[in-house]
């Protein structure tokens, strides 16, 4: 695909930079069916539908988040391989297809069990669900959240925590309001009839603005990465030394990226748990269903401004600085929500999650350019991606198991806390591997 066509980017009264955050920022909010507030809703339509156990619906989500992200390392390759204008589409035909397949998961299932005389029509619905939500992780919560956010990485580079800081707040909105507005959508349109158009909105018009607007990189358009016109110099004068660009394989061979992603890995996996069972914990501590699902608009609101801080520390401070302030807010986190009925705690809890929340997407979008160059970022980023999926699926089960063996899921959150203990006290020892390099 010529980056000039069907328009110059190089030919607009402003830096292009500024239309790709904003069609990267799109893309990771259409990334929604594929995420796990974006499923959730679903949850009791497929039960009535397929006859299936919520236990065999989360088993075959499991089984499908662990295939993509396992599947995720490769899509990293894949994107920069072939670009991310073409990545895009593929992705987002993807998503779509497997929205489809999950529209008429029941009914498929159906049709196999009437066709093989062996197999029933109970296995043939949890085989058809496994494979649409690898579809939906992989294509959705995988690829187009992946190609967005590496484009971002390209086109910007000094200006990268400022950027997404920007996009954050539209992200986070979009997400805390999924489940409210795709309930009202199932409510109008039945739940085949919002996946259908789902589908039809990220296939064709996610698409196309994907195949109209997405470019590989400023410099194939003519441009230089934050729209500058010169390369920046050093304190005399004198042009800032190139650093070279690291693979995949040598990031992975340094502390700074297992620094970030298992910080970022450890939000995720108590994060996701902590939702899964949001309503079980309230109940343990005594709060109906309604006070215990209230504190994610509190978590929306306040990650909003601590985004637009993270961003600005990004662009300023060693990212390791930022780690730690991340690490202590999560032990925070795990503390107060292991005192979900004390109101106090629970409100600490509720500051320390915002404050992960926040710095979230700042440090999926600038941490890795920053420690390793924009060359290979794809890949590099699509292993982190995986860390992250595999953290999410496990989350959940973690403290069930914590549960199940404890009656409570306070001892889990407890022993949880030595996850970014570790972190924060390997951070001070961690450099920029560039740098260092």
């Amino acid at each position: 695909m010529r980056p000039d066509f069907p328009f110059k980017p190089s030919a607009f009264p402003f830096f292009y930079g500024w239309v790709i955050l904003g069609a990267a920022t799109l893309g990771i909010a259409m990334s929604m069916p594929g995420q796990t507030m974006g499923v959730s809703v679903f949850t009791d339509h497929l039960i009535q539908a397929t006859g299936l156990t919520r236990l065999e619906i989360s088993n075959a989500y499991l089984l499908g988040t662990l295939v993509s992200g396992l599947l995720l390392p490769y899509g990293g390759t894949l994107v920069d391989r072939f670009g991310v204008r073409r990545i895009v589409v593929a992705a987002c035909a993807g998503l779509a297809g497997a929205l489809v397949l999950l529209s008429n998961s029941d009914r498929l299932a159906g049709t196999l069990a009437s066709q093989a005389g062996w197999l029933s029509v109970g296995a043939a619905a949890w085989g058809v669900l496994a494979l649409g939500f690898t579809g939906i992780r992989f294509a959705g919560q995988g690829m187009l959240t992946l190609v967005s956010r590496t484009m971002l990485a390209h086109w910007f580079e000094s200006r990268r925590g400022l950027v997404s800081a920007l996009s954050g707040p539209f992200v986070n909105f979009a997400f805390a309001s999924a489940p409210l507005l795709l309930s009202l959508w199932i409510a109008r349109a039945g739940w085949r009839g919002a996946w259908l158009e789902m589908a039809l909105g990220v296939g064709v018009v996610m698409g196309s603005l994907g195949w109209l607007l997405f470019r590989d990189n400023p410099e194939e358009c003519g441009l230089r990465a934050d729209g500058a016109e010169a390369a920046p110099a050093a304190a005399g004068g004198a042009p800032e030394p190139a650093r070279r660009d690291f693979t995949r394989g040598e990031a992975l061979r340094t502390g700074g990226f297992w620094l970030v992603t298992l910080g970022i890995a450890t939000q995720a996996l108590v994060g996701t748990g902590i939702a899964f069972h949001i309503v079980d914990l309230g109940a343990e501590a005594g709060l109906s269903e309604t006070n215990a699902v209230s504190i994610f608009l509190p978590i929306a609101l306040m990650s909003v401004p601590i985004g637009f801080a993270a961003g600005a520390a990004l662009d300023r401070f060693p990212v390791r600085y930022s780690m730690m302030l991340v690490m202590l807010g999560q032990c925070v986190m795990f503390a107060g929500m292991a005192n979900f009925g004390d109101p106090w705690l629970r409100a600490a809890g509720i500051a320390g999650w915002s404050l992960g929340a926040g710095f979230f997407g700042p440090l999926m979008t600038a941490a890795m350019p920053n420690f390793f160059g924009r060359t290979h970022i794809g890949a590099i980023q699509g292993a982190m991606m995986m860390c992250l999926v595999i953290s999410s699926a496990l989350g959940p089960s973690a403290l069930a198991l914590f549960k199940d063996a404890f009656g409570s899921y306070a001892p889990g959150l407890y022993a949880l806390i030595l996850l970014p203990l570790t972190v924060f006290v390997a951070a001070p020892f961690t450099g920029d591997p560039r740098r260092a390099d």
